[in-house]
């Protein structure tokens, strides 16, 4: 399963009750910073989580009410926070944006007390550890190099502790051994196979994240049967040319998203303050009823449904 804390939810600029851009996504001991708007690190020390093990950030456009946030951040570390590396993940156009940021105007010459890496990337998978992966897809919003991030647990095949009981399989290594696809000798000389322990093949969660959009008729394939999408609702149905002017989304063009697409969930965030949430939601409701209007330090726990 994925976590996802939401450390800012406005749009543009910062409300009284809601910060600019900016959500942590973890999942064991993985932790990945999505978009760093102003006050990004306040919000970090304020939700009580801190910077440990905060080492990847994945920009999804260099939009400066998605960036400004890792000049501060930066400039924390340098200062006090002792992380092993950091590294910045986006396309080409946002890493330009966030170079000028961090190396003209942070730094100054300075060297950073860790390694810090500038990925530029495209879309495919940018991230794998032993049981999910972070995928990056184009997503248009203007005139941005975009991206939006999957979060997806690799399949896996589930041991039925039952069966492995009535074969005498002992607790320890032996399970071990079948769980990751080995045979095993037992202690009678029985040899047991992992299919007869292993259940059929589960996919496992499936988090998208697709930030700031102007359309989502090209994203309905890669939210398909997603288990959460958060995606951005700056305009409300009444305003839908205003959206299109600035190639931002409606609540409703969300919520038809996620209709078209199957999601399980749709947590709406990037709030105008021009709305209340109340309103947001309503919207997006008529059409998926299973839709949040994402607050600050909000926390998701994302996993498959059964």
């Amino acid at each position: 399963m994925f976590e996802i804390l939401f450390l800012g939810t406005s749009a543009s600029a910062p409300s009284a009750h809601r910060g600019l851009s900016s959500h942590i996504v973890s999942h064991n001991e993985h932790r990945f910073l999505v978009d760093c708007g102003e006050g990004t690190q306040r919000q970090i020390l304020q939700s009580g989580k801190g910077f440990k093990r905060l080492t990847h950030a994945l920009i999804t456009h260099g939009h400066l009410d998605h960036i400004l946030g890792l000049g501060g951040l930066l400039s924390t570390f340098l200062r006090w926070e002792a992380i092993e590396e950091f590294h910045v993940y986006g396309s080409r156009g946002t890493l330009e944006r966030v170079r000028t940021l961090l190396f003209d105007v942070v730094l100054r010459g300075k060297k950073t007390p860790m390694p810090l890496h500038l990925v530029e990337i495209t879309p495919g998978v940018i991230f794998e550890a032993e049981d999910f992966t972070v995928t990056a897809f184009p997503v248009s919003h203007g005139k941005a190099d975009s991206l939006g991030y999957v979060f997806e647990e690799k399949s896996r095949r589930p041991f039925l502790a039952e069966k492995a009981d009535a074969l005498g399989v002992p607790f320890g290594p032996e399970r071990k051994a079948l769980v990751n696809g080995e045979a095993v000798t037992l202690a009678d000389g029985k040899r047991i196979m992992p299919d007869e322990v292993l259940g059929d093949w589960e996919k496992g969660s499936k988090l998208v994240i697709v930030g700031d959009a102007g359309r989502v008729d090209n994203l309905i394939e890669v939210c398909r049967d997603a288990d959460a999408v958060v995606i951005e609702s700056t305009y409300m149905d009444e305003e839908a040319d205003m959206a299109k002017q600035f190639s931002h989304l409606t609540a409703r063009m969300g919520a038809e998203l996620a209709q078209k697409a199957g999601v399980k969930k749709l947590i709406l965030t990037h709030i105008s303050r021009r709305y209340r949430g109340r309103d947001v939601l309503a919207e997006a409701q008529t059409i998926f009823p299973n839709t949040i209007v994402a607050r600050d330090f909000d926390t998701f726990v994302i996993k498959k449904e059964i």
